[in-house]
């Protein structure tokens, strides 16, 4: 303890965040007991390497430690790369990179003008008198070029029309997430993010938890037409607001946010 100093109680203290940052990633991808599983075998390498010194087998460990760091990115590859998106999203990052670059916040403010949001407003409402279910997202500062990918891709202007036929039930493209970039419609039948989070109530179905998923991978609004109930829901920030009016809709599509 006496060699103990102020760096020793800095790396302990970021290890420490490391190893819980990595539970949580783990646990929300269901893969809590491989991690575990990983604990184990480092403090039995540990053990057999540092500890008790032996070669043979602690040569063997080397080498499966070696080969396991590059299977478990492989393995593990997506949630990876959605936990540095995650770090990169964060408003307090994202707010000194745009002072520094002197660059608008696009998630600050009014994104939207009132002709480009009324459409939006007027779709979700008649789609939840009629249950209809829908799952619109809309881009603030994240681009959602990977997302629009994956639908097809339409390019068209904002009408509520066109948003209730494509979210119409004998519709080939209803199923999926439209997405909107700005000011037009980027795409529909888009497959987004999936929350895992085991806290969501068990009546929210995938249209809510792709919402949520993908307000939590990205800046994007996320606005869910419940088929089942009529209900409105938004999702910004990893955060579900339900039984959303249309005053405050419109308050919500103004602001790109809640």
């Amino acid at each position: 303890m006496s060699h103990f100093s102020i760096k020793d109680a800095i790396d302990i203290i970021l290890m420490a965040v490391f190893l819980y940052s990595c539970y949580r990633m783990m646990k929300q991808s269901r893969s809590v007991n491989l991690f575990y599983g990983i604990l184990l075998f480092i403090a039995a390498w540990i053990i057999v390497s540092k500890v008790l010194e032996m070669r043979l087998l602690g040569s063997i460990f080397d080498q499966l430690v070696n080969v396991g760091t590059i299977a478990l990115i492989i393995l593990f590859q997506d949630d990876i790369r959605r936990f540095f998106n995650s770090i990169g999203n964060h408003y307090r990052l994202k707010r000194m990179l745009n002072l520094l670059s002197k660059k608008k916040d696009n998630a600050q403010g009014k994104r939207y003008d009132e002709d480009t949001i009324m459409p939006i407003v007027n779709a979700c409402i008649n789609m939840s008198h009629e249950r209809v279910g829908a799952l619109i997202v809309m881009q603030n500062g994240t681009p959602l070029g990977d997302y629009v990918n994956t639908g097809e891709k339409l390019d068209a202007v904002i009408s509520q029309r066109i948003i209730e036929n494509i979210f119409f039930k004998d519709s080939p493209l209803h199923d999926g997430a439209m997405i909107i970039t700005n000011g037009r419609i980027a795409a529909a039948a888009c497959i987004m993010p999936v929350s895992n989070d085991m806290d969501m109530p068990k009546h929210y179905g995938l249209r809510h938890r792709a919402a949520k998923g993908t307000s939590k991978d990205t800046d994007a609004l996320c606005i869910v037409v419940s088929e089942e109930k009529g209900i409105i829901t938004a999702a910004y920030k990893d955060t579900l607001m339900t039984h959303i009016t249309r005053e405050k809709l419109i308050e919500i599509l103004m602001d790109g946010g809640f």
